[in-house]
Formats: structure tokens, C-alpha cells, sequence
């Protein structure tokens, strides 16, 4: 039998108790062996619900239980659940998480902790929700050499973009209409500013190239400053914003990791992917362009994943770290302005330098338009000052 706690009773800590107590005979056989909820720790009473007796408020318990085997961190951020989640994993007990925030920060630590522990530090689901991904990259993709991954990561800047593309919505009257729904949160910022995304990149880029990246590598724009007139020209120009997180990997080994709103081709599937749905593209050497596409929050989705990483860390039981990559530092990521692309270019004026396609109309207070040819930012920078043009806003075209 494998004794399973669960730190948080919140959106998807409720939604991991849910799943492994309706589903429990399949997960259990799937496990090769019976899993049990023991323990559910929260700060606050939680009467009326099918787990009543499971709850405690002592972390102490769990980590001294020697019949306890498995911790579910559903805390979220990196200070309690950073504490708690090195305390199991020093009690010798396997901890699984969707906190994107603490596998981006601590990732490294954590898993080298496991792996001398002998148990697993497992976190599908902080990434993509109920998307399986990191599993795909660890197992299934083993045999490339991966050279970049690029995707929608976050479905609220998404579903925001769509309601601009789609209804003419502004940024602000989207942002609302997803606080609304429940997409957004009331204090957006982790969302539309970037860092959620930063940190997914971060996770898949330290997992697909075997070296941590740490949030403060990761240049990170969101897409507060996107506007109703850039949806307009992009599609003049028969692309779509999207916010990516994309990271490449170089010859040598250095990873460019960065968080930004792109224009994609519309021939490109990212464009495509509309609503709170998240994708996310894997290259590698062997088999090409890989694309792995779905929900990318959501109590069940996101619980779904948690719970198969249960199974795993069961069915890996005292066999040692399913994942791992090793310490990063400043010789690991190399300049976003070492990369070449289209750029769209938003600025004050109305003349467009030469060598570029005009998308404003010749009224509009801006000008608008597309490099024609592939540079990087700083041979951008020289032709805008060469043409006197002032830039206001710029986006990488992803080609």
C-alpha cells in the first residue's frame, strides 16, 4: 500500500482527493498496488466534505509517519511549500507538485535532494496543466537532440488575445470579461505580465537540455502593451499575436530562453490555438516538429496529472529519481540579441524605413510595419536610428 498526503485543500488539492477517491480502483491498479489518502493538511476546517478524519493541520505528522510514502504540495509559491517540500523529501518520502513557481526557482536543489534520498520529486502538472508534457520530453522524446521549444503557455493571455482578435475587444474590456469567467485573477500580473510562463519555460527548458534556467535568465514581456491596432496590422500582414515562451538551444550547448508576444503566420498551428487552451512545440533532431496541445489549467485537468504522477512515484517506489538535470549558471543561456527574426515594429511617424512593409494605413498616427529581412534587436536598432524612425512597441515575427 502507498499512503498518500495532500498539502492544501485548494482548487486542485481538492481536485487530486477527488480524483484518487472516485477513480481509486483503476489508479490503484494501475499503480500495482492499493493507494490510500491518509492525510489532508490545510490551515483552515473543512466540515461536510467525504474526507472528514483525513484532515490535520500539523506537517509534522506527515513527515514523521513512517507508513506515510507519498506528498501531494498543492501549497503553491516558494516559501511554505519550499520548507515543507524539503522536509519530505529529507523524511524520505517522494513529493509530487504542480507549483510552477517552485520547480522554476528550486527545481535543481529539490531533485538532487530526491535522488539522494532515493525517492522522486515529480511535477507534470506544473506545466500545461493536463497536458502531458514533461513525461513525453523525459521518456518518450529520449532519443533527440531537442533544439527548441516554443508555446502558448499560459491560457489567460490567450484567451485574451482571442477575445481582441475575434470580438475587437480591448485589452482591458478582455482582461475583465476573463476575471469574470474565473480565467483571470483578480490581481493579474503573474498572468499578463509574463512570469507564469517564464517559469513553465524555464521547467521545459531545464528538463529538455539538462541544465536548470532560472527565472532571472529568462527576458520576460507580457501583453499589456498589446493594442487593438497591432491585432489589426497583424492581420494585414496575415499573422496573429500570440504570447510565446520559447527557448533554442546553440551549438555549444547555451540555451536562449525568453517570454514574449510574437506574430505567428497563420499557416503556423500555434496560431490557431484560441481560448484558455495552451500548445506547446518540441523540435528535435529525430523526429521533427512535435506539437502537444490542450486545456492548460483547470481543477480535473490539472489533477489528472498530479494523480499519474502518484502513480508513478508508486510504481518507481524506492528505484530513485524518474527526473533530474543539473546545476545552471551564467555559462548556461546566451543574449536574446544574439537571435535573428522578422520584427513588426510599432512607432511614432508615418514613413517606414526602406526595406520594410508598410501595415498602417496613411492616416493612422502610427507607423506600422514588417522588416523584410531576418535581423537581431541590435541590427534593428541601427536601422531604425539610420532611418530616424522612433519605435514604441516591437514584437518578433516567428518565422
Amino acid at each position: 500500500m502507498i499512503n498518500v498526503a495532500i498539502l492544501g485543500f485548494g482548487t486542485v488539492g481538492s481536485g487530486v482527493a477527488e480524483v484518487i477517491e472516485k477513480n481509486n480502483a483503476h489508479i490503484s491498479e494501475k499503480a500495482a498496488t492499493q493507494i490510500n489518502l491518509k492525510y489532508i493538511l490545510d490551515v483552515k476546517e473543512v466540515p461536510g466534505t467525504p474526507f472528514d478524519g483525513k484532515f490535520i493541520h500539523d506537517f509534522s505528522i506527515i513527515e514523521s509517519d513512517p507508513e506515510l510514502n507519498v506528498v501531494v504540495e498543492t501549497i503553491g509559491g516558494a516559501k511554505v511549500a519550499y520548507e515543507y517540500t524539503k522536509r519530505a523529501l529529507a523524511a524520505g518520502k517522494s513529493v509530487v507538485t504542480s507549483n510552477k513557481e517552485l520547480v522554476a526557482t528550486h527545481g535543481c536543489e529539490l531533485l538532487r535532494l530526491a535522488r539522494e534520498k532515493g525517492v522522486n520529486y515529480l511535477f507534470e502538472a506544473s506545466v500545461g496543466g493536463g497536458i502531458p508534457i514533461l513525461h513525453p520530453i523525459n521518456s518518450c522524446l529520449a532519443g533527440n537532440q531537442i533544439s527548441e521549444i516554443v508555446g502558448i503557455l499560459n491560457g489567460t493571455t490567450n484567451y485574451i488575445l482571442t477575445r481582441m482578435i475575434r470580438e475587437g475587444a480591448t485589452f482591458e474590456a478582455a482582461l475583465s470579461e476573463a476575471q469574470a469567467n474565473g480565467y483571470a485573477e483578480r490581481n493579474p500580473a503573474a498572468d499578463v505580465e509574463g512570469p507564469d510562463a517564464c517559469r513553465k519555460i524555464c521547467i521545459l527548458s531545464s528538463l529538455a537540455f539538462g541544465r536548470h534556467i532560472y527565472p532571472e535568465q529568462v527576458p520576460t514581456e507580457g501583453i499589456t502593451r498589446i493594442t487593438l491596432e497591432d491585432v489589426s496590422c497583424a492581420a494585414k500582414a496575415g499573422c496573429k499575436v500570440k504570447l510565446l515562451g520559447r527557448a533554442i538551444a546553440r551549438a555549444d550547448g547555451k540555451i536562449c530562453a525568453y517570454v514574449a508576444p510574437h506574430l505567428v503566420p497563420v499557416e503556423n498551428p500555434l496560431s490557431s490555438v484560441e481560448g484558455v487552451f495552451n500548445a506547446i512545440t518540441v523540435v528535435g533532431d529525430a523526429i521533427g516538429d512535435v506539437m502537444f496541445y490542450g486545456q492548460g489549467a483547470g481543477k480535473l485537468p490539472t489533477a489528472s496529472a498530479v494523480v499519474a504522477d502518484v502513480i508513478d512515484a508508486a510504481k518507481n517506489w524506492n528505484q530513485g529519481t524518474i527526473m533530474s538535470w543539473d546545476e545552471g549558471g551564467a555559462d548556461t543561456v546566451y543574449s536574446t540579441d544574439e537571435l535573428s527574426s522578422r520584427w513588426y515594429v510599432r512607432a511614432v511617424g508615418t514613413v517606414a524605413p526602406s526595406g520594410a512593409q508598410k501595415l498602417s494605413a496613411p492616416e493612422a498616427e502610427n507607423v506600422v510595419f514588417l522588416t523584410e529581412d531576418a535581423m537581431t534587436r541590435p541590427a534593428l536598432d541601427a536601422l531604425l536610428q539610420q532611418a530616424g524612425v522612433t519605435p514604441a512597441f516591437l514584437m518578433r515575427v516567428l518565422d
